[in-house]
């Protein structure tokens, strides 16, 4: 399947979330060997997450491209392409896209995902006191505790236990989990493939990348081991 490549770098000093432009084009490359994808274009914009893709230089000819090949737009991450569930949205209506740390994500998990880096944003550009309420999209879900961990200006919202909601929590937790796990086995991945045969190397390396657990911390073998399991991968 031809693919055509996009590469966002952030120009901002609070965009700590920030991939290079190298390691953007190593996990998309990494991405297209696993799934079978021909790379035909790459496109790459210097721009802030705010801006719409098709407002931006190399995004706008990126999207052009894509309908008139046919071919799917792939980034290294999600927010690469946008950090406002709007415009996330409106990009699923125009084209289809992957994201290379979890190229297997459904529509409806990159759109939640989509959602909670939107809300996140908010809260880094405006200060917690003055975030906005939760996404009504999540509103009533039991967020993962990793989740809460790692950001936990979302421990201040209550959220009903109700019967309803303790299925909706469930879903919310597996969805999560799934997309934590796509987006680290590439990290996980390229570890292996430098030639480490313990797990203790593995968490060395990953720790070494900058790459954090699920509840934002460093990894230890355990937890190589544990994660490592669930992908089915092995030293």
């Amino acid at each position: 399947m031809k693919i055509v490549s996009y590469i966002r770098v952030s120009g901002s000093p609070y965009d700590e979330s920030a991939l290079s432009l190298d390691t953007q084009r190593e996990y998309i490359a990494r991405a297209a060997e696993q799934n079978g994808w021909d790379i035909v274009s790459e496109f790459v914009d210097v721009a802030a997450s705010k801006v719409a893709i098709g407002k931006r230089l190399e995004g706008a000819k990126a999207l052009v491209m894509c309908k008139r090949l046919g071919a799917p737009l792939v980034v290294a991450k999600l927010d690469r392409l946008s950090r406002s569930a709007h415009h996330i949205a409106q990009l699923m209506k125009e084209l289809e896209f992957k994201v290379a740390t979890m190229s297997h994500a459904t529509a409806y998990e990159l759109h939640l995902y989509a959602t909670l880096v939107e809300h996140e944003r908010k809260f880094i550009y405006k200060g917690l006191r003055d975030a906005q309420p939760l996404p009504q999209q999540i509103v009533g879900l039991e967020l993962h505790p990793s989740f809460l961990e790692e950001h936990p200006h979302y421990a201040t919202f209550r959220i009903g236990r109700t019967s309803e909601n303790r299925q909706l929590a469930a879903v919310a937790v597996s969805n999560r989990v799934k997309v934590f796990h796509s987006e680290v086995r590439p990290h996980i991945q390229a570890c292996l493939d430098t030639g480490l045969t313990t797990l203790s190397d593995v968490a060395n390396c990953l720790n070494g990348k900058g790459i954090k657990t699920s509840r934002g911390g460093l990894w230890s073998s355990t937890q190589v081991k544990r994660v490592m399991e669930a992908l089915n991968l092995k030293l």
